[in-house]
């Protein structure tokens, strides 16, 4: 599990509330800021209105599942698959690509599986490069798909808890004769711009900046692959290969790859 983002979900509902209690009233002071109203105009109208952007239910329900994976902690790192790439690469050069057949056995991830399956095979180093960055493209446009919804979420939260706020507002105004009112008509009613500002940014703003970060890891993780895996079928030296992944990490990370990494000169 990510502990960041837990304790970051938890801590933002946390200070919120402190915010709220520390006032002159208290802990009942939390009673100000439940409206069953305003939630259904504002959360209502948002996941609604998203569900009117998005492709069929199951793909709405997918894209809300979704919000689990910044849970999730990524198994791999980049600094590991290069370590991989050059023990691969160090099976090739002494043992042939053919060697490479039963290693695939062993590996866990589908995309370096196939791109090593597809070298064993003699596939041409142009069409391998094809296949698994067609390959890479679709995946990037589903996650892509995904970040979207919880965009266009957090884009609506603000939108409809104005709405509600402007509903509100036309309700006190049309009974501003009894003066008394006003004052617990305008709470109400700005309680659906604090709902859609909460949803947009302790829900959706962290949760798709999370998703592209991992987007973008995942990314990586396959750039290396694929140049690395096309590097083993070009015959490189395994200490070139080293080099060349290198440049994927930050100057900070490539001294954390032993010299043993690099195989035969």
């Amino acid at each position: 599990m990510d502990i960041a983002s837990l304790i970051g979900l938890i801590m933002c509902m946390v200070l919120m509330v402190i915010g709220i209690i520390t006032g002159p009233a208290g802990v009942a002071s939390l009673g100000n800021f439940y409206d069953l109203t305003s939630i259904f105009v504002t959360f209502g109208g948002s996941f609604m209105c998203v569900l009117m952007m998005t492709d069929g239910i199951p793909q709405y329900l997918a894209n809300l599942k979704s919000f689990t994976l910044i849970m999730k902690t990524q198994n791999m790192n980049e600094t590991e698959m290069i370590k991989n790439i050059i023990d691969l690469s160090n099976v090739s050069r002494k043992e042939g690509l053919l060697a490479l057949e039963e290693a695939a056995n062993g590996i866990d991830d589908d995309f370096l599986k196939k791109g090593l399956l597809l070298i064993v095979d003699g596939t041409d180093p142009e069409l391998v490069r094809s296949i698994m960055e067609t390959e890479q493209i679709a995946v990037e446009e589903r996650h892509k798909t995904v970040i979207g919804f919880w965009e266009n979420l957090g884009a609506m939260g603000p939108a409809w808890g104005m709405i509600g706020t402007l509903i509100g507002l036309v309700n006190m105004l049309k009974n501003l004769s009894d003066m008394s009112t006003v004052g617990p008509n305008m709470a109400t009613a700005l309680i659906t711009t604090f709902y859609g500002s909460v949803l947009a940014n302790w829900i959706c703003a962290p949760v798709a900046a999370k998703l592209k970060a991992n987007n973008a890891k995942e990314i990586t993780l396959r750039n290396i692959m694929v140049e690395g895996l096309l590097s083993i079928q070009a015959g490189e030296n395994p200490r070139v290969i080293e080099e060349k992944l290198k440049s994927f990490l930050p100057p900070k990370d490539r001294n954390t790859i032993g010299e043993q990494e690099g195989g035969e000169v």
